[in-house]
């Protein structure tokens, strides 16, 4: 995903974006959002990939968060044994 892709993405939802240059090696730049008409609503992230998330969760109510959250309770433990397979 694309810096420029996320920043048009984020302003057709109404949120205001923009980076930041970094002195962190790691970390190149930080991203900032906020949403337009809720000055309550504002964000910081250390990627283009965690920026989408983190305005996509404000937009549905966290509904990734619970989605990953719902998947870790549910997931499956990765042991096999002999019965699984007929044998």
């Amino acid at each position: 995903m694309l810096w420029t892709q996320v920043r048009s993405w984020a302003k057709e939802k109404g949120y205001t974006t923009f980076r930041e240059k970094t002195k962190d090696e790691d970390n190149s730049y930080d991203y900032y959002w906020a949403k337009d008409n809720d000055p309550t609503a504002t964000g910081l992230s250390i990627s283009v990939s965690k920026l989408a998330k983190d305005i996509y969760n404000h937009m549905t109510d966290n509904k990734f968060v619970n989605y990953q959250a719902a998947y870790e309770l549910n997931k499956e433990d990765p042991k096999f044994s002999l019965s699984d397979y007929g044998t």
